[in-house]
Formats: C-alpha cells, sequence, structure tokens
C-alpha cells in the first residue's frame, strides 16, 4: 500500500475504519509515531466501525482499553509508558495475544521484539502543512527516530 495523506481527525478516522473492514481476529496493528499524530484516532475509527457503542480513550495511564463487541474484541495497548519489555510481559502480554482479539497497539516500535511476525505495521507522521502522511512500514528492530 502506498503513504497516505490525511488532513483532519475525521480522515484519520475513516482511514482506521478502512482497515476494520479488513481486520480479522487474531490481526495485530504496530501505530508508531510521536505524540500527537494520530494513533488514538486511528484506532477511533477503527474501534468505532466494529463497536460503534464503544467510547475510545488513549489507554496511556491505563496501558491497556478492551473493546469487547459483537463482532470483535479490540485490545488497544499504549506502550509509551512502559519502561521495559519485562513490564508488558508481566501485563499479560502473550494472554492477550493467545485470546483471538484484535490487537493495536500505540508506540508498538518500542517493543519490536515482542509484537508477532504478523503485525502490521503503520508510521504516522506530521507534514509541515499539517496533514498527516500514513506509511506501511517493515517491523522496527529499535524505536524509530521519531520516537526517541
Amino acid at each position: 500500500m502506498s503513504d497516505t495523506i490525511v488532513n483532519s481527525a475525521e480522515e484519520m478516522m475513516e482511514f482506521g475504519r478502512e482497515y476494520a473492514a479488513k481486520a480479522k481476529p487474531n490481526s495485530v496493528f504496530g501505530l508508531v509515531g510521536t505524540l500527537g499524530t494520530g494513533k488514538t484516532h486511528w484506532t477511533k475509527g477503527f474501534v468505532g466501525s466494529t463497536n460503534p457503542d464503544a467510547v475510545v480513550s488513549s489507554p496511556t495511564f491505563a496501558i491497556v482499553n478492551e473493546y469487547r463487541g459483537e463482532l470483535h474484541t479490540v485490545f488497544h495497548f499504549d506502550f509509551y509508558r512502559l519502561k521495559s519489555a519485562d513490564e508488558l510481559v508481566a501485563l499479560g502480554w502473550d494472554e492477550y495475544l493467545d485470546e483471538g482479539a484484535i490487537t493495536i497497539c500505540e508506540w508498538a516500535d518500542l517493543f519490536p521484539e515482542l509484537m508477532p511476525d504478523h503485525t502490521i505495521w503503520l508510521e504516522i507522521s506530521h507534514m509541515s502543512d499539517g496533514s498527516r502522511k500514513i506509511a506501511n512500514i517493515k517491523k522496527p528492530t529499535a524505536p524509530t527516530a521519531a520516537n526517541q
């Protein structure tokens, strides 16, 4: 897939809805980008299309939010506040992945070694005109320069 430019929060949510339409149980999405690029808006669109009654918020402090809908369960992680891969494992990371839900991870590049091989990686970047660029990327081996 080629890079996509979005110009608003609504367009970012629409892009998330497009991915949700193709997602299947066990899908994992790794979202990469600096603060304010739209990772949570992408997730709002995604979750809203699979569970319209869900009130989606950033799990920055909770680390994970669960959205159990009729069609899918979605686990929404935010790795930003985690200091080590061991913390994520202690939260039950492997058990979440084994549940068969769809998993969305913001700041996924902080622990790429824990992300499954089938993860779909999206990097969201600020553009100088205020828009955002979304690019499919390969699995990072370390946190991206934008996130350090």
